[in-house]
């Protein structure tokens, strides 16, 4: 009981602490922002005023270099150059992002298939409504799938889904029976030191542990993040697994 309320008070106090720089950092962008407003308005002809009633302050954007979120800027680019290199006839994603299926899309027919509809219509992109614990699709007969960063969250409630805390085992499995034989199977998965539950956020898992749910598939390729690198090789704690599998061919 102690370790807990410990534990608690250590994580309020980092939070705390990064709610105080995150104040500071503001404090300091918009005191910039006003600074160049002032400067741009002196410089500006009547004609283009910048009238205060049309400001949009955009604050934390004059950094050096462009800052990216490494997970999906390495996974998306992965995935979608293996998928185009095997030019399936048709393509299944199950949740992946939505960026990452509209480019798909565009060269590869594409159906999505999530609990939610998108909020935008796109001509190239098909979508099924379903889920990846019961999909809308027969046994063995999907040539080519994906679902990057998405068995990781089943089962947590976190997008308004049933707690099941064997939700990523099932969904790898569905995933699994939809399959065809000779297909080709694309995923991404939080790999850790140990299996663990980040509640409600997402879980994490050992690599052995995750090839016993891939079993019986071939594995064409493994890569990994960490931290900011995409690597061949994995290293000690936290990153993400990008798999390519394949199923036997029908004998």
């Amino acid at each position: 009981m102690f370790a807990e309320i410990n534990w608690m008070l250590g994580y309020q106090i980092k939070a705390l602490r990064r709610g105080i720089a995150t104040w500071r950092n503001n404090m300091y962008s918009w005191g910039k922002f006003w600074r160049s407003y002032k400067s741009y308005k002196r410089l500006a002809p009547t004609y283009i005023q910048p009238e205060l009633q049309w400001l949009y302050p955009c604050l934390g954007d004059d950094t050096e270099e462009t800052q990216i979120e490494p997970i999906y800027f390495y996974q998306d680019a992965w995935a979608f150059e293996r998928i185009v290199q095997q030019r399936p006839s048709a393509h299944i994603d199950v949740g992946s992002h939505h960026n990452f299926v509209a480019l798909l899309s565009k060269v590869v027919p594409v159906t999505m298939v999530d609990i939610r509809p998108l909020s935008l219509p796109l001509e190239s992109l098909q979508f099924r409504r379903g889920s990846i614990l019961e999909l809308p699709f027969e046994d063995g007969s999907v040539s080519s799938i994906s679902s990057l960063c998405v068995v990781e969250h089943i089962g947590l409630g976190r997008y308004g889904d049933q707690l099941d805390p064997q939700g990523t085992e099932k969904a790898i499995a569905e995933l699994k029976r939809v399959l065809a034989p000779g297909g080709d199977f694309y995923i991404s998965v939080p790999i850790n030191d140990e299996n663990r539950t980040y509640f409600n956020a997402h879980r994490s898992f050992k690599e052995a542990y995750l090839v016993e749910q891939f079993h019986q598939l071939q594995v064409i390729e493994k890569r990994y993040i960490f931290g900011n690198s995409f690597l061949s090789q994995p290293v000690a704690g936290f990153g993400i697994g990008c798999y390519h599998l394949r199923q036997a061919e029908a004998k």
